[in-house]
């Protein structure tokens, strides 16, 4: 029995197959969702996706298992005013800062499922964290979780208030590291190497300790002390980086806790 087999029957509609929306579709298509039980409502549809037999900008069908929205939250508006009242179908966001209650207020007998997701999802390594509302039964949440699992990993939180927490260190993450082999490379320059030799082993430096910390599944303690001698060079260097007061400990707490207060306040604004 396929994972689809009701969103099959049924019908799924996607709002807003930008980056995000359409990785997910091309994720949801590779693991058996019919392209003829996909409506995709988006103005300005990537040519990518005409002609793959998809419903585009078409009427909804009359009661889809899923609509899952994928538009920036600043859209959010304009994209909830032009969809229907629904009960019977699973509406699941994709957008940063926009609270259930907001949903709760367009779709006020919907089950609703939240979710975070980062934009490695792009490329299928992503990490999605959810949560869902009073009408979200765990046959839903399975749902959601199937869907989002097309693009990487998911995680189940206990409370919406956590979500703040995963869009500052998850959410934004991305951007932390992708500034760290920016630093790493300017680092490297300055002790002699060429700009493009030393960008070049810093993105792959983080890209492989990054998949080396998946695949090992250990602490990643462990894997620190596992490349550090005593008194050698990786001892010196982490030394300084992870002093106490100057150190990325500190300064990576600042950070996270600088983006999820401003997840806190664009919620609150669109609460």
């Amino acid at each position: 029995m396929s994972d689809f087999e009701d969103i099959n029957t049924r019908g799924l509609v996607l709002v807003g197959c930008g980056r995000m929306g359409g990785a997910m579709l091309k994720g949801w298509l590779s693991r058996g969702l019919q392209p003829g039980s996909v409506t995709v409502i988006d103005p300005r549809l990537a040519p990518e996706w005409q002609d793959k037999g998809l419903r585009v900008n078409q009427p909804l069908p009359e009661n889809p298992a899923v609509m899952v929205l994928a538009v920036k939250p600043q859209m959010m508006a304009d994209a909830l005013g032009g969809v229907p009242k629904l009960s019977d179908t699973l509406v699941v966001s994709v957008a940063a800062g926009t609270t259930i209650n907001t949903f709760e207020r367009s779709f006020p007998d919907a089950p609703i499922v939240r979710v975070m997701p980062n934009t490695p999802a792009a490329i299928g390594q992503g990490i999605s964290a959810l949560i869902g509302n009073g009408l979200a039964t765990a046959a839903h949440l399975d749902t959601a979780e199937t869907l989002m699992s097309a693009v990487g990993r998911v995680v189940r939180l206990d409370s919406e208030d956590q979500m703040d927490a995963v869009t500052g260190l998850s959410g934004s993450g991305p951007a932390y590291v992708f500034h760290m082999i920016e630093a790493m490379a300017k680092a490297g320059e300055a002790q002699g190497l060429s700009p493009e030799l030393s960008l070049e082993l810093a993105r792959m430096t983080v890209a492989g300790a990054g998949a080396l910390a998946v695949d090992a599944d250990e602490d990643p303690a462990v894997l620190r002390e596992n490349v550090t001698s005593p008194g050698g060079t990786t001892a010196a260097g982490l030394k300084v980086l992870m002093d106490p007061e100057n150190g990325l400990p500190p300064l990576m707490r600042r950070t996270v806790a600088a983006a999820t207060e401003r997840g806190r306040e664009l919620g609150k604004g669109a609460a």
